[in-house]
């Protein structure tokens, strides 16, 4: 199986607008396994980890962690123009479809190897 669950965000400056919402690029964050960083509509930029989000507060925001990881930093959606997929994946090419794709490789391999023998 390949597909949009197994292809990784790493690197990517997605362009908000009518297509892709803020909303969606924080779930897309949240859900990452690296390091973003997001971008405020005054032009500063804030790289960590994404770790909290509540679009359902008062005031929606995302929350995350400093590159040291001691710091909390918490950002209102209302101040963020984008976010920016900046850091390693860290869970790319791991899903179980992956896996077995490799070990199916490895095992034709193997047969192939043994059949020459």
């Amino acid at each position: 199986m390949t597909g949009e669950s197994e292809r990784s965000l790493e690197g990517w400056d997605p362009e908000l607008g009518p297509e892709l919402s803020l909303a969606r690029v924080v779930d897309l964050a949240f859900d990452y396994r690296g390091n973003v960083t997001v971008v405020g509509r005054d032009g500063t930029e804030v790289e960590g980890y994404l770790f909290n989000r509540d679009a359902e507060a008062p005031e929606p925001f995302v929350q995350l962690l400093d590159g040291d990881g001691a710091t909390a930093i918490t950002i209102p959606y209302a101040r963020i123009r984008t976010i920016r997929f900046t850091g390693r994946d860290t869970a790319a090419g791991l899903s179980y479809a992956a896996w077995l794709r490799r070990k199916k490789g490895d095992l034709g391999r193997a047969a192939d190897g043994a059949a020459r023998s």
